[in-house]
């Protein structure tokens, strides 16, 4: 995973997202989900270009049930987009990186 991607738990969930003075980006997956493995390599090549605009974070599901309980994440993966700590935007299911820089460019 590249660098830029930040791996967040239910006990560093609250403090990076509320803390971030940029919208910050979760990537809610699980290891066993194909269509997360397909994203990853999106959100990577979107956090090198978006670097400092956005920030890329993801969230395991199955190791962190508290976070994905309170968000309501019933299917993967699911993007969720938070700034200034509130979540703002939800996309659910893969997309490309054109579509899904497209959904989040009013945050970008």
């Amino acid at each position: 995973m590249s660098e830029r991607i930040t791996t967040l738990s239910d006990a560093t969930f609250d403090e990076h997202v509320k803390a971030s003075e940029t919208p910050v980006l979760v990537d809610f997956w699980a290891e066993w989900c194909g269509p997360c493995k397909l994203i990853s390599p999106v959100l990577e090549e979107i956090a090198e270009e978006q670097s400092g605009k956005v920030q890329i974070a993801k969230l395991n599901i199955d190791e962190n049930l508290d976070v994905t309980r309170r968000y309501e994440v019933m299917s993967i993966p699911t993007l969720i987009l938070f700034k200034d700590g509130e979540p703002r935007a939800r996309i659910v299911g893969a997309r490309g990186k054109a579509q899904l820089v497209q959904e989040l460019s009013e945050y970008l």
